[in-house]
């Protein structure tokens, strides 16, 4: 066993990870504007199942191309199953809900409290020992976006519906992304990706089709490009990037990295919905990027 399997041992950061980390982000943090859009036209189990599940058979489809099997060995399903549900289909049902009575920039500032969660239970479970540096990163993370709910719950009470779905996906997605660095899955990255958000999403998808009042004609030209992006981008480039980034970066920093994913959400939020963009979000964002950067050091 080398030291950096080791419980304990501080494992290296990969600049391969780092990138594929800066792709996520990328990806993810201009979805979040998107998704908020697409939600006036589609449920958010109907939305969220259905780009899921056609960017699962998306990614197959390139598996395949790429020459990567599809085959799971039968002592992987459980771990796959696990990791599907909370890695994918407790984030996409849960943020998809917050949506619903939250701006697309909050949304994501509670969502993105998950790697605070991810760090803490990196720990005891996978005995990554968290540095001074990503203790003040996880702390100033949590701190701006937990006194900004706080301050918005009292002033809007719809709020109140939004806040425990976004922080429910954010647990949920910490959950996954440490058991996932202690119980890997040992698939091609692309095969991974695909089996994790088809699993994770088809059933999503079905309970949409069956309960939800969908309004896809409502859609125009630029809906269904943004449609597109919520799907492919979203899914095809962004989640296998995630899966990328996690196999080469300790669990933490990979959790903490993505926080450049609400800067991006938050700013775009503004310019592409009009959301407000005034101090408390300028703080957090300035908290947010000082947070990527404590993270991110060795």
């Amino acid at each position: 066993m080398t030291s950096e399997n080791q419980p304990g041992a501080k494992a290296r950061i990969a600049p391969a990870g780092l990138a594929f980390l800066a792709i996520t982000s990328v990806g993810w943090g201009f979805n979040w504007p998107i998704t908020k859009y697409l939600i006036g036209f589609l449920p958010p189990l109907t939305l969220r199942g259905t780009t899921g599940v056609i960017g699962a058979s998306l990614l197959a489809i390139i598996a395949l191309i790429w020459g990567q099997s599809l085959r799971v060995p039968r002592a992987l399903w459980p771990r796959l199953v696990v990791a599907a549900i909370l890695n994918v289909g407790c984030w996409m049902v849960m943020m998809g809900f917050a949506l619903l009575y939250l701006p697309a920039s909050e949304a994501t500032l509670v969502a993105y409290t998950m790697p605070v969660w991810a760090s803490l239970l990196a720990w005891p479970v996978l005995g990554e020992r968290p540095n001074l540096l990503r203790a003040v990163a996880g702390d100033g993370l949590f701190g701006p976006e937990r006194h900004h709910a706080r301050r918005r719950l009292c002033g809007e009470p719809v709020e109140i519906a939004g806040n425990p779905d976004g922080a429910g996906g954010a647990l949920g997605f910490a959950v996954g992304t440490v058991l996932s660095k202690k119980w890997p899955l040992h698939l091609p990255p692309v095969s991974s990706a695909a089996w994790q958000i088809g699993v994770g999403c088809f059933p999503v998808a079905i309970v949409g089709f069956l309960f939800d009042h969908s309004n896809f004609a409502g859609l125009s030209g630029n809906g269904w490009l943004l449609f597109g992006y919520s799907t492919i981008v979203q899914f095809c480039v962004a989640y296998v990037a995630w899966f990328a980034a996690l196999a080469r970066l300790p669990a933490s920093v990979a959790a903490i990295g993505t926080m450049a994913v609400p800067v991006i959400g938050v700013v775009a939020s503004a310019v592409a919905l009009h959301e407000p963009l005034g101090i408390g979000q300028i703080a957090a964002l300035m908290f947010t990027l000082a947070g990527v950067a404590l993270a991110t050091q060795s």
